[in-house]
């Protein structure tokens, strides 16, 4: 029994041995049908795993194994992401500005803003023309004597030029300095004073002729917009506001390039009444927008007075800016530039109103009903007595001006901006003050002051 058990511990020694030996060789083995494990990931890359190492090493922290892989440089990515790149930001941007324009295009505080600035513009180019076209017309009609040519200076206190001095006849004891006794010179003074006094007696005589012509042609665009005013109401009620709107664009925008390039009175006048029609579709399509758009009493009473400060801003910037640039650039360069906004203004219109037909399922109230209502015929009342007096202004001041104070271009049109700026401030006061003390109080405020500013006018 002793003898046997050494034998028996050699043998499995030498199994063990053997054993040890078959597994050393078999992991130098290599299995071609084994795939290599891969690490996915959401772009489609793939990446081997590295081989394993000792013991000490073989543990992956967690953040590498969600890494994506590392791209030398030059390298890019073989399949962009849903939003167009890796970071997703070329087509985001796009994305955010187009949803917010969607958003835009039915807010109605947009409506306001392309409101305020239609009649802006309107009542831009209504009191553009105010210092230009008394005196254009003067010189269109005397091309070789235009009101440039005389001097400055009030035609009351205006003497004509000193008298040229004659020739001497000679030097002799018995000649006079001048060569002219005093007879001849007093002839000569008398004869040059005849001269200059007609020619301010003329000049006097047609500006004053002219104011007619003048208020004639101012008359023109409100007759016109008398006219049409009853026509556009309905005619809203039947297609909606956007394309009236935008139709009163157009037709201003082609008013003031004809006022640009027009040399005649009857061009004028054409260019005047036109603006008639388009001020029309402006003001009614936007006044009715905004009370769509407004339903709420109070929210609708600051909306018109937000609307009418564009007005008013419009009356404020008119006149200086025709009077400055007619007397330091030229003719044609305001109603260019008005144009320039104009379309500026249309574009808008254009791309965020988009003109449509729009039908409403009511029937509007007819024109009889209107004109019998007592509110409604003592707010049209108010408006009229209210605007008569600065459009009595508008023709006659800057001809009086420029006959009795001799006034520049420029000061012909900064005279208007004190009306302009009350306006400016009576405007943005008035809507929310009316509210409060009543419309019809703050109405006859507005009527009171006028006629007292009118007295000390005239």
């Amino acid at each position: 029994m002793q003898s046997s058990d050494p034998e028996s511990r050699q043998q499995e020694r030498q199994q063990s041995k053997f054993s040890n030996n078959i597994k050393d060789n078999s992991s130098n083995i290599t299995n071609p049908f084994k795939k290599p494990d891969t690490i996915s990931y959401q772009n489609g890359d793939s990446v081997s795993s590295p081989p394993p190492q000792s013991s000490s090493t073989q543990h992956i922290p967690p953040q590498s194994q969600t890494s994506p892989p590392t791209y030398s440089r030059g390298m890019t990515q073989s399949s962009p992401n849903e939003n167009g790149d890796s970071n997703g930001k070329p087509f985001r941007s796009w994305s955010a500005t187009k949803k917010k324009i969607n958003e835009w295009k039915g807010s109605r505080k947009l409506v306001l803003v392309i409101v305020a600035i239609a009649l802006l513009l309107d009542n831009m180019l209504l009191t553009t023309v105010v210092p230009i076209i008394p005196e254009f017309l003067y010189d269109i009609r005397h091309p070789d004597a235009p009101l440039d040519s005389f001097p400055r200076t009030p035609l009351s206190l205006a003497t004509p030029p000193p008298p040229t001095p004659p020739p001497c006849k000679g030097n002799g004891p018995n000649n006079s300095t001048s060569g002219y006794d005093e007879s001849d010179m007093s002839t000569i003074v008398s004869n040059e004073n005849n001269t200059y006094d007609k020619e301010a007696e003329e000049r006097h005589k047609e500006l004053v002729g002219e104011t007619v012509e003048v208020g004639l042609m101012f008359a023109s665009k409100a007759f016109v917009q008398l006219l049409v005013n009853p026509i556009v109401g309905p005619l809203t009620h039947r297609i909606g506001y956007s394309i009236p709107m935008f139709a009163g664009f157009v037709i201003m925008f082609i008013s003031t390039l004809i006022f640009a390039f027009g040399r005649s009175y009857s061009v004028l006048f054409i260019a005047r009444a036109l603006q008639g029609i388009g001020s029309s579709c402006s003001s009614v399509s936007g006044m009715g927008m905004l009370a769509d758009r407004y339903t709420d009493d109070k929210e609708r009473g600051n909306a018109m007075g937000i609307a009418l400060g564009g007005l008013a801003l419009g009356v404020l910037i008119g006149p200086p800016f025709g009077g400055i640039m007619y007397e330091f650039v030229g003719k044609s360069a305001p109603f260019l530039i008005l144009a320039a906004l104009a379309l500026g203004d249309g574009l808008l219109q254009l791309c965020m109103l988009e003109p449509s037909v729009v039908q409403s399922q009511d029937d509007p109230p007819s024109l009889k009903t209107l004109i019998s209502d007592p509110y409604i015929l003592i707010a049209a009342g108010s408006i009229t007595f209210a605007n008569m007096g600065i459009a009595m202004l508008e023709p006659s001041l800057p001809i009086w001006m420029v006959d009795n104070m001799g006034a520049s271009r420029w000061e012909q049109g900064v005279s208007f901006l004190p009306a302009s700026i009350s306006y400016l401030i009576g405007t943005n006061l008035f809507g929310p003050l009316g509210h409060k003390i009543g419309r019809w109080l703050a109405a006859f405020i507005g009527l009171g002051v006028i006629g007292f500013c009118l007295l000390l006018v005239g």
